[in-house]
């Protein structure tokens, strides 16, 4: 097992990544977003796996819809409320991932969970639920037919949010997850900039589960071919879940390209973004914060960013995508397998990433 993997970073082994992380260099650092997890792991039971859950806003007892765009580079993979999103352009609620086979556990509790958060509003008015849930497959480390996700184990994740450092690596829903034939899992990172004299934040977190060896690259380098050792898997079979958050009033469609520019973050670490990879994308905004439409008045008004002035968002995005899945990387631990039996999925070898780029 990879000990030092657990308490570092990327940042910390010298790769030097560009832009201005915030201060836990993580998607918490977009103010009011918390994280929260359960992990489930039993070796004798071949479990591995869990959810990882993402609160946009502090909104207890009043729902407040948060501003979202997405974007799917390769569609083999879900992401629940994609439609609504597409024609309201908001939603409501919390975001969880898990793994393929738990979509509709993880979809109920998270209503469950709903409906206790806003009890006075889903008592008093012709309320509906419709949280996110996104999947990625784990089932080379984890026994993923036999179900071991509960509605009550989404509930827990997201009982669990706070805010502050971001447990990266075989946490939550990235526990049973490979990422380029190492050991991947939940990663994430964040960035600060300034638009016309005021700043904003952009905050990423993934669950990668994507790539193959060859295709790694970090920072420019091949870092999968300087360390071929240790290979599982012949083709792509993975996929990657990627969540952007930021506190810059952009509007739906802004958010849809924000998401879309997460492709080239996800691709400048090599993947070509596989056919049978599930590389969905969603950003959203905690600017802008509103009482649900229904109880809204008749003109409702918002401030947004100019597009002309976006660029700069666009290209945090893309290095926060990019520095998310290493730091998933570097987290890593040595697995064995369940699908084929016998074998270890390895974590990247820290120190040899450390020569790299040294």
């Amino acid at each position: 097992m990879n000990k030092l993997a657990k308490v570092l970073r990327a940042r910390d082994l010298g790769l030097l990544f560009p832009g201005q992380p915030g201060e836990y260099n993580a998607i918490t650092d977009v103010t009011g977003v918390t994280v929260g997890f359960k992990t489930l792991t039993d070796t004798t039971k071949h479990i591995r796996t869990g959810v990882t859950a993402i609160i946009p806003v502090n909104d207890t007892n009043n729902p407040s819809p948060v501003w979202a765009g997405h974007y799917s580079l390769n569609g083999n993979g879900e992401m629940t409320g994609t439609h609504w999103i597409n024609d309201a352009g908001y939603f409501v609620g919390p975001v969880c991932i898990t793994n393929t086979h738990s979509v509709g556990m993880v979809h109920h509790g998270a209503i469950k969970w709903m409906i206790q958060r806003y009890k006075e509003y889903f008592k008093n008015e012709h309320a509906w639920a419709m949280p996110i849930v996104a999947e990625t497959y784990d089932g080379v480390l984890n026994d993923i037919n036999a179900q071991h996700i509960s509605s009550d184990h989404a509930v827990e994740a997201l009982d669990s949010a706070s805010t502050g450092v971001v447990a990266e690596g075989s946490t939550g829903g990235g526990n049973g997850m490979i990422c380029y034939d190492f050991k991947g899992g939940t990663g994430t990172s964040s960035r600060q900039i300034e638009i016309k004299g005021k700043t904003y934040t952009v905050g990423t977190l993934v669950q990668a589960n994507h790539g193959i060896r060859p295709w790694l690259n970090i920072l420019g380098k091949p870092v999968g071919r300087l360390i071929p050792q240790g290979t599982l898997l012949a083709k792509e079979t993975g996929s990657i879940i990627v969540i952007i958050a930021t506190d810059a009033p952009l509007s739906p469609l802004s958010l849809r390209q924000v998401a879309k520019r997460a492709a080239i973050g996800v691709g400048r670490g090599g993947s070509p973004g596989g056919n049978s990879s599930g590389d969905i994308f969603l950003a959203f905004s905690v600017a802008n914060k509103k009482v649900m439409p229904q109880r809204d008045s008749v003109i409702i008004e918002n401030n947004f960013l100019n597009s002309e002035y976006i660029d700069a968002l666009y290209l945090a995005a893309v290095e926060s995508v990019e520095e998310a899945v290493v730091n998933a990387l570097v987290a890593g631990e040595d697995v064995r397998t369940f699908k084929p039996k016998g074998k270890i999925c390895k974590a990247i070898d820290i120190n040899k990433l450390r020569d790299i780029f040294a």
